[in-house]
């Protein structure tokens, strides 16, 4: 049973959260939960928390599916708020809703709160994890990943998929140390490093296998080097492969003669997780005061061969993973290279665009980078474009082969590796920053000062879309927001109207938008 307000029947209860829900109210260092499974515990509300800062009291009112936090002050509870704002918090697979409360505190019956021992238990593992981390030095944007009993082959582009899920993931090293497989991830920020650590810490990547034990590294930052199967830098494509053959240490800075002294600094195996809530002996996955977590395994259940190639992972005797995308089910009638090379030009640099000759709604797309495929496949498969709903996967080809010279190919096979167009050739560019899914909502950019509002919604309807909102952006007019009838509306705006001439010197840049108006 869970605890209660003071002077609180059931139907008060009720009451404030139906106030809550109206109102989210000004800053409070009390969270309110929606939406929550019926199921869930109170550990796993305060490991929602523990990232932020320090949890004082939990609140659960499963009848009503909503929960409420309370943290030790408003700074980590506002932290928290804004977090959740910016990506969606889930538990158990079902996204919940994460705002302030008009509740400035959780006032709860001491003999009725100790009364409930899952939620003294969890109140007091959080504790004692915050206790285990102040000793082992504080919080970092670099984690350490530790994986065991790793009886199939986990690839850093399976990592990034992963590690994706919590948030951007900037570089990643892999190395094997001590005959384990490890790896460095870096993080933007130590907010989002601390909930993957949460999050995962424990997970088994297959059923009773591949289990994921994460650490906070010593290292502030990752210097890589070389862009290849053992060391990634998101943030710079440009870097070269070097030797593939080469140890992954030479991809964390240091001075020659000294590559392995990071390694030896760091601290040892335990994690601060796993030695505060202890580890269940059946699947890996850790306990708050004996009881399970009961996460899914992050790649279900145990892979078959097929499983493991869409999953970027090379067993024996099988190609490396490939850089090209199979895309089926396209509208005949409006299908172009230049088209598909401007869609997928959103989720990665496009090399090579072939639309099959006998059967010409399939195409070959070849992005420059494989983590780009992954890109391309989670946010553009299945989506309605041009009336059809589009299937993209990872093809059984390399590479996309052009044609040989005199051989007729109806324009169907395009060369893009030169193009000006491609947007992350720049080292660093902001638009790693700003890939979200397709969205009703179009980012415009590069608009010339001479061009108003209603030539950019001419244009728009011109191409054939129903604009429902614009907005400049107050602070620079040169970006602005435009709000179209549906997401496959924008797709097909986005085709067209992306580099679209709108004075002699510019030319207007598109990209979906998270935001709407």
């Amino acid at each position: 049973m869970s605890p209660a307000p003071n002077h609180a029947d059931n139907n008060n209860d009720a009451k404030k959260v139906k106030l809550d829900t109206k109102n989210p109210g000004a800053p409070s260092r009390v969270i309110h939960i929606r939406n929550i499974p019926n199921e869930v515990t109170e550990a796993e509300i305060v490991h929602l928390g523990i990232p932020f800062g320090k949890v004082t009291n939990v609140l659960v009112l499963k009848g009503k599916n909503q929960a409420f936090l309370e943290m030790s002050d408003e700074v980590s509870a506002t932290t928290m708020v804004n977090y959740f704002t910016n990506c969606t918090a889930q538990l158990r697979g079902r996204a919940v809703y994460v705002q302030f409360s008009n509740h400035k505190e959780l006032k709860t019956d001491q003999t009725h709160s100790n009364a409930n021992p899952s939620a003294q238990a969890a109140l007091q593992a959080a504790q004692a994890l915050v206790n285990q981390t102040d000793t082992q030095g504080g919080p970092n944007t670099v984690l350490r990943v530790i994986v065991e009993h790793m009886i199939y082959p986990v690839t850093l582009d399976v990592l990034y998929q992963i590690f994706s899920r919590v948030g951007k993931v900037l570089k990643i090293v892999t190395f094997t140390k001590n005959n384990t497989f490890q790896a460095l991830i870096q993080y933007p920020d130590v907010v989002t490093a601390q909930a993957a650590k949460m999050t995962l810490d424990g997970q088994n990547i297959y059923n009773a296998c591949c289990t994921l034990r994460i650490e906070y590294s010593k290292l502030s930052n990752l210097n890589v080097k070389y862009n290849n199967d053992k060391s990634r830098d998101y943030t710079n494509p440009n870097l070269p492969t070097g030797d593939p053959a080469l140890d992954s240490a030479l991809a964390i800075g240091g001075a020659p003669g000294v590559l392995a002294s990071p390694f030896a600094a760091m601290h040892g195996l335990s994690s601060p997780l796993t030695a505060a809530y202890g580890a269940s002996p059946a699947g890996g996955k850790w306990c708050v005061a004996g009881m399970p977590f009961t996460g899914m395994p992050l790649a279900g259940v145990t892979p078959t061969a097929a499983a493991l190639g869409a999953a970027g992972i090379r067993l024996p005797g099988q190609p490396s993973p490939n850089c090209v995308l199979l895309v089926s089910n396209l509208n005949e009638e409006m299908v172009t290279p230049d088209a598909l090379f401007t869609l997928f030009g959103v989720y990665g640099d496009v090399q090579r665009v072939k639309i099959l000759f006998n059967k010409k709604d399939n195409a070959l797309v070849q992005m420059s980078e494989p983590h780009q495929t992954q890109l391309a496949i989670s946010h553009l498969d299945k989506m309605k474009t041009w009336g059809k709903q589009i299937r993209v996967t990872l093809s059984k080809h390399q590479t996309v082969q052009l044609p040989k010279e005199g051989q007729p190919d109806a324009g169907l096979t395009k060369d893009y590796s030169n193009s000006p167009l491609h947007r992350f050739k720049k080292p660093g560019s902001k638009n790693y920053q700003n890939i979200y899914p397709p969205s009703a909502t179009l980012h415009l950019s590069n608009i010339p000062p001479t061009v108003d509002e209603e030539q950019i919604k001419d244009a728009f309807a011109h191409a054939g879309a129903s604009v429902k909102a614009f907005k400049f952006f107050p602070k620079d007019r040169k970006m602005a927001l435009i709000q179209l009838g549906s997401v496959e509306e924008a797709i097909a705006a986005l085709i067209k109207m992306h580099n679209f001439q709108l004075s002699d010197s510019s030319h207007l840049r598109v990209s979906f938008s998270k935001s709407t108006i």
